[in-house]
Formats: structure tokens, sequence, C-alpha cells
């Protein structure tokens, strides 16, 4: 009689409820990293930064470099547009936050 190998022997020292709390154990560090790598996370979170740094550089142009722009700052403006998508993405994640299921949803 061949043994499943991923069964664990009782004789090894694993109760039903080890195994069980190690199953918990890695769903939640799973649930963890898909919230920290949620895309959202971190499409806002350039934004948002490379949004500032573009503002910056729109509020501190020279005059000349305006007048390239036929008369419109368009640092300050694309800046700004930046930081608006930016908030909206972590706006998003934090209103609808990822919800990981558990996969027993699969098995029926």
């Amino acid at each position: 009689m061949t043994e499943n190998p991923d069964r664990r022997p009782e004789s090894a020292g694993y109760s039903e409820y080890d195994v069980q709390r190690e199953v918990t154990e890695l769903e939640g560090r799973s649930a963890t990293a898909a919230r920290i790598f949620d895309l959202r996370r971190i499409i806002g979170g350039l934004f948002v930064l490379y949004g500032v740094i573009v503002t910056i550089t729109g509020i501190t142009d020279s005059q000349s470099a305006i007048d390239k722009a036929q008369g419109v700052n368009i640092n300050l403006w694309t800046g700004i547009g930046m930081l608006l998508l930016g908030v909206f993405f972590l706006a998003w994640l934090k209103l609808r936050p990822t919800v990981v299921s558990d996969g027993s949803a699969d098995e029926e």
C-alpha cells in the first residue's frame, strides 16, 4: 500500500491541529502579499510621486519655458493631473480593498 505524500503521518509528531495552524498561517501570508503587491498601490504611489515632482517643476518654470508651450504651463497642469490620478488609485484601493478567496469556492 502506497502512502499519500501530501499527508503527514501522525507518528512524525504532526497533529491535525499543527497542520491546520500551518495552513492558516500560509493563507494569512498569501493574503498579506496580495494586499502589499496590489497594482493600484504601486501605480497610485508612482503617479503621486511623479505628480509632485512635475508640479514643483511647473511651479518653478521660467517664463521662457512657458512660452515654448504656447503660453500654457504644461508641467503644472500635467503634474496636477498625475496627482489626481494617483490619488484616485489610492482612494480606490482604500474604498475597495483586495479580497483574497480561500479557494473553497473553486472546489464546490
